[in-house]
């Protein structure tokens, strides 16, 4: 019997099985695919992403297949006048790294499967199907078929996660419905090689606000290039993919000699999210759970969230024998977090997609104006979970300094528990306090170095308790606030590694 199965293997299901196979679990990936979809899909995530794939070991293999979003987005109306600026990012950001990478999806499902080789304890079946769940008291049976042999089989798991997509068997398995959230709109999304005599073109994003055809620039890496254009009402949905067509939407920029088609589809955008991502044993993660437009680039980081809030509770539950009760707060936790991200993409397209002409006007003047309110990139908190107290910054990462060493703060600490202090605090906790720690595992770190005595000092606080997945459990200001955020901490049953 394995601890976890996980169903899909694309970046959810491949990130969960790297965390999951680090922290030692037997895992099992099944995928229908005989090989990673070779075509462009998402292209963007964030730095809290990066640090995620820094916790699973693959932060310098990732880099190498990204780079980092420096320029930011321009917001051009129809005459093509720059009206907003999001400014580019700094290549330091809070979570340790620049705020924003452009990938080609291939070559990072490359890596992360590459990342998944590293442990022999995560078994992997490509081309095999899950075609029925049946939960039980003690495990879940899969039956599975073989899609080459044509055998079917049945394996067991403990726990099993659907991270099989928006047409997911899971989510049919568990009965949930989704939430409609309102947006459904159909774009095209097209993906182009440049070739040696292309223009220059713009090495930011571009947001085309033309209430004629609102379209959406994309510098991706190296010499891919997307526009996602608007379908209009009387649009052909054939005729719009045709290769004359889209050399047409695109020739204010690029002529057909001067780049090679590479993908031309169209998407309806929707904006949808799950009622119920765990029943028992069976867990939702990624599209299954949540689908965003693409508008704030959130719809895979909001799936690398999902799984490393997922990890750390499933390695507790497996490994440390803490109540399966904890499961239930992947949802509570992360279900507001990520409908924080889905209603304000919905609102930030309702701007992009404006076709009425007074509407337009009336939009381009509050840009000109400086009242982009909209676009301020959300940091919501988690919902209610493993956390204690009501300071804002509860629920919220902790950021990732560089320590005086060098090393990054998540090197230091590792995948545990950990409590950041001053001194003088940490000496005033409680005997039994000291004993949760030391059985437990959690990481102690002095708030000595320069960036943690800033970030302490900013606050005004003398301790903070983290998550292994680096958000803020609780902040103290006293020895008994500490002891009180310990007592709460599910890890009393679990033991060093």
């Amino acid at each position: 019997m394995f601890d976890v199965a996980i169903i899909g293997y694309g970046p959810a299901g491949a990130t969960l099985a790297n965390l999951l196979g680090q922290a030692g679990l037997s895992v099992l990936v099944l995928e229908k695919d005989a090989v990673i979809y070779p075509l462009p899909r998402a292209i963007h995530f964030d730095g809290e992403v990066m640090r995620i794939f820094q916790t699973a070991g693959l932060r310098a293999p990732v880099e190498a297949v990204c780079r980092p979003g420096l320029k930011g987005m321009h917001f051009v109306n129809a005459e093509g006048e720059a009206m907003l600026i999001r400014g580019g990012t700094a290549l330091r950001g809070p979570h340790g790294c620049a705020n924003n990478y452009y990938f080609h999806q291939p070559e990072l499902e490359q890596v992360l499967r590459q990342g998944v080789r590293r442990f022999d304890n995560v078994t992997v079946k490509l081309q095999h199907e899950v075609t029925h769940i049946t939960p039980a008291d003690e495990h879940v049976m899969l039956d599975i078929t073989d899609l080459v042999q044509h055998r079917k089989s049945q394996v067991q798991a403990r726990y099993v996660v659907g991270c099989d997509g928006a047409r997911s068997l899971m989510r049919k398995t568990l009965g949930t419905t989704m939430q409609d959230l309102g947006l459904h709109q159909p774009w095209l999304v097209f993906d182009v090689l440049l070739k040696a005599n292309a223009p220059t073109l713009p090495d930011h994003t571009v947001q085309h606000c033309d209430p004629e055809r609102p379209m959406t620039y994309c510098n991706v890496t190296g010499n891919r290039r997307r526009w996602e254009i608007m379908l209009m009402p009387g649009d052909d949905p054939t005729r719009m993919v045709a290769p004359e067509m889209l050399w047409q939407l695109v020739s204010p920029w690029l002529r057909p000699d001067q780049a090679e088609i590479e993908r031309a589809v169209i998407y309806t955008f929707h904006s949808l999210i799950a009622q119920g991502w765990r029943k028992g044993r069976l867990m939702l993660a990624g599209d299954a759970a949540h689908q965003t437009p693409p508008f704030l680039g959130q719809g895979m980081c909001a799936a690398l969230r999902d799984v490393s809030n997922l990890a750390w509770k499933l390695e507790a539950v497996l490994k440390a024998g803490v109540s399966d009760a904890l499961l239930d707060t992947y949802e509570s936790e992360r279900a507001p977090h990520v409908r924080a991200f889905i209603e304000l993409a919905v609102r930030l397209g309702d701007i992009i997609q404006a076709t009425d002409p007074a509407q337009a006007r009336e939009r381009d003047a509050r840009f000109k104006s400086g009242q982009p309110e909209i676009f301020e990139f959300p940091s919501p908190r988690l919902g209610p979970g493993v956390l204690s107290g009501n300071n804002p910054l509860v629920g919220q990462p902790f950021a990732q300094p560089e320590l005086d060493n060098g090393d990054l703060l998540d090197v230091r600490l590792g995948r545990r528990f950990a409590v950041i202090a001053r001194e003088a605090l940490l000496e005033g906790v409680s005997d039994e306090t000291r004993g949760i720690w030391s059985a437990s595992g959690v990481t102690l770190l002095p708030a000595c170095d320069a960036g943690l005595r800033e970030w302490f000092d900013q606050h005004g606080l003398g301790a903070v308790v983290l998550r292994p997945d680096r958000y803020i459990m609780g902040v103290a200001t006293s020895p008994g606030e500490l002891d009180a955020i310990t007592a709460s901490m599910p890890v009393a049953d679990l033991q060093p590694h």
